[in-house]
């Protein structure tokens, strides 16, 4: 059975899991890239083929909105709870069973006769290509730590952004041409092969998921998912999508039921342990809300124009689907050029500020256009907008990336294309107000100031935003993920503990020149594991250990970081618990050293505990098999950094740090505040195996460190 840190691949893995060659070739991001793609393009493509679904269901063009928030509301619901399902069963699993229903969806969309058989079948779209972004996330990271790097390459996001925007301004095209030759239902049986490619390219190219699917109870699955948490977001999306599509009629209990039901779920998810909607975390990390602000406001102005222009074109200018989804062809090129330059880019801010003043520019430049404006003009006009989409979706999938917690970037992924989604219902709302006596140049033009309004809002909002402009000035100091830094020279004296040199080593951290990556204080929890009178004594140098461990704690003090203080000690009934057939316990066990309330159990008396430190027991090797949740203890501080100091090296420290890696922990780890009882393992540990999943540092670059932060 592998152990914590292996990782099933297709290509060879080295001793200490990282792979071989490439982590990131064309086997491993082929599926992820397709995978994403499938949301966005069902997003988009059923765009021409509203008014050919009305004519052969004999029912209004206005009827067929459905076919578009259905997929939306389901979206918005399931992108974070596929997140939050791929952290807690393997994004690798979830990616696949995704795929799987999108096959499923593809036939029954195929054979439907009937508006409901559409609307299961694009439910069902909606649900299974949630999986692909928010899982594709994880597994993006996941490699990015088996290979031993701090953060994925740029290209690798960037291109996961290119394909999901350049699908969505795509989409109308292929659907035109997919439509105009082959009737409506090739919107939806489109995603049988497609949907079949991707499944073989993912079962290929993805290496399994490490650890085995623990189910445990109804009671506490339901619990570790937060179901009551995602019940409560789809019914208030509900009642929300419920009121935007009775628009202008204002269906005031939709809007009141919405309002209630949201107000019960941000008191319940306050409450969670396991929170599906961070509540703590939306309000504390005002960057990330400000993201999902921004990037829901910025697809609402591009899906009012991708709809709005989309049905105006057939409509009022008499186009066929094919010609409408012809003319926002050079949209979608733009998308993913700008999509391309802004990936290549490790500044956020003015690409969002340009994103903005585009949208402007373009809902301004709409408000001219009509049934007489040459179609060259109608043209550039999308353009605009393709150039938007590019930007901004890159742009805020980046500072996504810097700002959530890496514990949770699953349902943080999800929660991105959420709050898309919402705006994406907005905008179905405003072209079906705009477009509810008929199609016309002033209901365009009703779209357009509406989308003034929207773009001004989403240009203030990133001008004043603070937070983008020092992400540039840390992201900018530092080179790009991966590159290579000779590391300090060899010294024939060391201090203290030699640490290992590796590549992510610096010879000077207040120089901007380092790999290492900058910690932040308020996100960051100093673990002090096994610090204890019985364990000190097994470990060469306990006193300069213990001193080290101290200098730690000061400078957690000082800065504010968490404090979490780790001690090992077993209870009568935990003892009884201990099988015969695990040695190392059940020896502890039969000698009585681990005995809960001893002065040998307790953390060391020159460690003071103070009143908001966390102090957790363990009755295993692993700082997370405590008696206290610690996972939900970390999320609850809004915690995605781990330091980690502890005895021994090869035991709290080994596992905790290899399941804190699994987790998607940011890990540095304090090599002079470690030991272990052998120090060649210690030695083998440190230069061998931590390099591949933390940051090796000392307890005097820590100052440095969260200085390099600010």
């Amino acid at each position: 059975m592998p152990s914590a840190g292996d990782t099933r691949t297709p290509e060879r893995i080295s001793e200490a899991g990282a792979p071989r060659g490439n982590p990131f070739g064309a086997r491993f991001v082929a599926p992820l890239y397709l995978g994403a793609s499938l949301n966005p393009v069902n997003s988009s493509i059923i765009a021409t083929a509203l008014v050919a679904i009305a004519g052969a269901l004999h029912i209004p063009v206005g009827d067929t909105a459905i076919l578009i928030s259905s997929l939306y509301l389901t979206s918005a619901l399931a992108q974070p709870a596929a997140g939050r399902l791929a952290e807690e069963f393997g994004p690798r699993r979830i990616f696949v069973a995704g795929i799987t229903l999108v096959l499923v969806a593809g036939i029954v969309g195929s054979l439907a006769h009937s508006l409901t058989a559409l609307i299961v079948a694009r439910v069902l779209i909606g649900a299974g290509t949630s999986a692909g972004y928010p899982a594709a996330m994880l597994l993006i990271r996941r490699r990015a730590e088996q290979a031993g790097r701090a953060a994925p390459p740029r290209e690798v996001l960037g291109g996961l952004s290119i394909t999901g925007a350049a699908t969505v301004a795509v989409g109308p095209a292929i659907g035109g041409l997919l439509i105009g030759g082959a009737g409506w239902r090739a919107a939806f049986w489109i995603n049988i092969p497609v949907a079949a490619v991707a499944l073989f390219l993912a079962l290929a190219g993805i290496a399994r998921d490490p650890d085995p699917v623990r189910f445990g109870s109804p009671r506490a699955l339901a619990s570790r998912i937060d179901l009551l948490g995602m019940l409560g977001l789809g019914g208030s999306l509900t009642a929300l999508m419920i009121f935007l599509d009775a628009l202008p009629r204002l269906d005031w209990p939709a809007l009141a039921a919405a309002l209630v039901l949201a107000a019960a779920l941000a008191g319940w998810e306050l409450r969670a342990a396991q929170p599906f909607l961070d509540v703590r975390l939306l309000v504390a990390n005002g960057a990330l809300t400000r993201t999902y602000l921004r990037n829901g406001l910025t697809l609402m102005g591009t899906y009012v124009i991708l709809y709005g222009l989309t049905q105006w074109l057939e409509v009022a200018r008499g186009l066929s689907a094919y010609q409408a989804g012809l003319m926002l062809m050079p949209m979608g090129v733009l998308t993913a050029l700008a999509a391309r330059v802004v990936s290549r880019r490790a500044a956020v801010r003015w690409p969002l500020i340009a994103c903005a003043v585009l949208l402007l520019v373009g809902a301004m430049a709409t408000l001219f256009v009509g049934s007489g404006t040459p179609i060259a003009a109608v043209i550039c006009v999308t353009a605009v907008f393709g150039l938007t989409s590019g930007a901004g979706t890159v742009a805020n999938q980046t500072v996504l990336y810097q700002e959530a917690p890496a514990a949770a970037l699953g349902t943080a992924s999800g929660l991105l294309r959420t709050f898309g989604y919402i705006g994406s219902i907005a905008s179905a709302a405003i072209t079906g107000t705009a477009f509810h006596r008929g199609v016309s140049d002033s209901g365009l033009h009703s779209i357009a100031w509406v989308l003034v309004a929207i773009s001004a809002l989403v240009l203030v909002m990133t001008v004043l935003d603070r937070q983008l402009a020092r992400a540039d000035r840390h992201h900018t100091d530092q080179p790009p993920a991966g590159a290579r830094n000779p590391g300090p020279a060899p010294s024939t004296e060391p201090t203290r503990t030699e640490l290992p040199r590796t590549e992510s080593r610096s010879a000077d951290m207040t120089t901007g020149t380092h790999t290492t990556p900058a910690l932040d204080p308020a996100r960051t929890a100093l673990l002090l594991m096994d610090f204890q009178p019985v364990v000190l004594g097994a470990v060469p140098d306990p006193q300069g250990v213990l001193a080290r461990a101290g200098e730690a704690l000061a400078w957690a003090r000082a800065h504010g970081a968490h404090v979490v203080f780790v001690r090992v000690a077993l209870t009568e009934k935990d003892a009884a618990a201990v099988p015969a057939h695990n040695k190392t316990f059940s020896q502890a066990v039969a000698a009585g050293y681990l005995t809960d309330g001893t002065a040998a159990t307790a953390v060391h008396e020159s460690l003071k505990a103070e009143e908001d430190d966390l102090t957790v027991r363990k009755t295993r090797i692993s700082a997370f098999a405590s008696d206290t949740d610690l996972r939900a203890e970390l999320r609850a501080r809004n915690v995605d950094t781990l330091v980690l100091a502890g005895l021994s090296t090869s035991g709290v420290v080994l596992t905790t740090l290899r399941q804190a890696a699994d987790e998607d922990y940011r890990l540095f780890l304090l090599a002079d505040a470690t030991g272990d009882p052998d120090p060649e393992v210690h030695r083998v540990l440190m230069e061998k195996v931590f390099p591949h999943q933390a940051e090796i540092i000392s307890t005097a670059d820590l100052a440095a460190l969260s200085t390099a932060a600010q």
